[in-house]
């Protein structure tokens, strides 16, 4: 009877470890999916530098004729509509997914085009591929004969929504009007 009594014991603590131990593992594993180590021209940059700041990132490239900077004007227009107060407290990260293009000065020139707030970031296509991969996003290299531009980049188009302790809160398709990503991050702003 003692061993029973044992054996439940050690089967309690066991489970009630577990049950501890769970989240942990699990905002470690939403970390590690979510983490990115990016280039900009002001030096290397990490997704844990954004604590503190509700980070929207989006990825793309500058030569995107229509796509990217819908988003990127839309993600915009909807910090700009935000209290004064709180404009400050959204960061958009582009990034690019054409790094033999998009040379980190001309990112962000182009990031700051649409927001004061955006900040242009790319890698390695390497790097690159990895941390779309792990977003569930996905791009692909169209090779155009006879033009000029040589390729197009086909991409999805979604804005990934952070809050300020780093955690992912919502994934935004480009479809999503001006008043919809407000109202997202106005949310996002007011946990806490």
């Amino acid at each position: 009877m003692k061993i029973v009594y044992k054996i439940l014991i050690a089967l309690f603590i066991v489970g009630s470890s577990i049950l501890l131990l769970e989240p942990l593992v699990d905002n470690f594993k939403e970390n590690k999916n979510y983490s990115f180590n990016l280039d900009t021209a002001d030096g290397e940059i990490t997704k844990d530098d954004f604590k503190s700041k509700v980070l929207a990132v989006y990825f793309g490239y500058t030569f995107c004729p229509d796509v990217c900077p819908t988003s990127l004007s839309a993600l915009s227009q909807a910090i700009n509509q935000l209290e004064e107060e709180k404009k400050d407290e959204v960061i958009g990260l582009f990034i690019s997914v054409d790094p033999n293009r998009d040379k980190l000065g001309n990112l962000k020139e182009y990031a700051n085009y649409f927001h004061k707030n955006f900040i242009g970031a790319s890698s390695t296509k390497e790097n690159i591929d990895d941390i779309v991969k792990r977003y569930g996003s996905n791009y692909e290299y169209i090779y155009l004969k006879g033009s000029a531009i040589d390729y197009s980049v086909a991409h999805t188009s979604y804005i990934y929504i952070f809050d300020k302790d780093g955690k992912f809160v919502e994934r935004i398709d480009h479809f999503a009007d001006v008043d919809k990503i407000k109202e997202i991050l106005e949310e996002v702003l007011r946990q806490r």
